[in-house]
């Protein structure tokens, strides 16, 4: 392959020519960033990830999440790096937005978690704004 080529054949040249599916291509990458950050933070440093989030009874389910917060987020991050326009992608980047953040403000508000995932729900919703406005261009 030359320098112009990804490893998927996509030319890097015609990705980012006018600029658009380049723009087009930061929402999926930076929710895909965020989700696989904080996905394998719980896998890799439980400690850390319980000093700022609170202790957690269930750590199998912590992990278990973590692993597939991080699946989505590789998936979005795949679509950020063949940025073609597919439904199903933005359906996952939205709908996975909408549970992590309503569960994280559902459970927050209720004291059953940390009142820190109030937080995390405030960048879910700004994630489905991102979204709604990326599906508009």
């Amino acid at each position: 392959m030359t320098g112009n080529s990804s490893s998927n054949g996509v030319n890097v040249r015609r990705r980012a020519a006018g600029g658009r599916v380049a723009r087009r291509a930061l929402v999926p990458l930076a929710q895909g960033a965020y989700y696989a950050a904080s996905g394998l933070w719980p896998i890799l440093h439980l400690r850390s990830f319980e000093a700022v989030t609170g202790p957690k009874r269930d750590h199998w389910l912590v992990r278990t999440i973590g692993g597939l917060i991080t699946a989505v987020g590789a998936a979005l991050i795949s679509e950020g790096l063949d940025p073609q326009d597919r439904a199903p992608t933005r359906v996952l980047g939205v709908a996975s937005a909408l549970a992590l953040g309503g569960a994280g403000a559902y459970y927050a508000l209720r004291g059953r978690i940390s009142k820190v995932y109030l937080a995390d729900a405030a960048v879910e919703a700004a994630i489905v704004a991102a979204w709604l406005v990326r599906r508009r261009e």
